[in-house]
């Protein structure tokens, strides 16, 4: 049985343009979401039945962070929000494993500060229009 532990996967950052190879250890709880766009195909031979197929796909990965600006990644990603500029990233579901890469936009910074807890930031990122396409690697 191939199970994986969150706790292994891994994630990457750097410079738009490329694939990311810094690792971003300041971070937890990633969620990568995949879905895809629907076209009806529904034809008077499906026998009453409605028929889809899968057309362009949709990705985002949600994820928190501490809130320490002297962690150079947590610091890229504030950068690239707030100078509205893509940052390279890759999320992987282990050392070598496979996941997302791509140049992404970061679409929301959002600051949680529970009292009893360090200050996380609630981060959500989507693939963005760049000079490379986004991979499954």
């Amino acid at each position: 049985m191939a199970l994986k532990l969150g706790l292994n996967a891994k994630a990457y950052y750097g410079p738009a343009g490329s694939s990311a190879t810094n690792e971003m250890t300041n971070i937890k709880n990633v969620t990568l979401n995949l879905e895809k766009g629907e076209a009806d195909v529904t034809t008077r031979g499906a026998n009453g039945w409605r028929l889809t197929v899968g057309t362009l796909k949709d990705g985002s990965v949600e994820f928190e962070a501490i809130c320490d600006q002297d962690d150079p990644a947590f610091s890229a990603i504030q950068s690239a929000y707030f100078s509205d500029s893509l940052i390279a990233l890759k999320f992987l579901d282990a050392e070598g494993g496979s996941g997302l890469d791509a140049d992404f936009s970061v679409t929301k910074l959002t600051r949680n500060e529970p009292l009893e807890e360090a200050i996380t930031a609630s981060v959500t990122v989507k693939p963005s229009y760049s000079t490379r396409a986004p991979q499954w690697v």
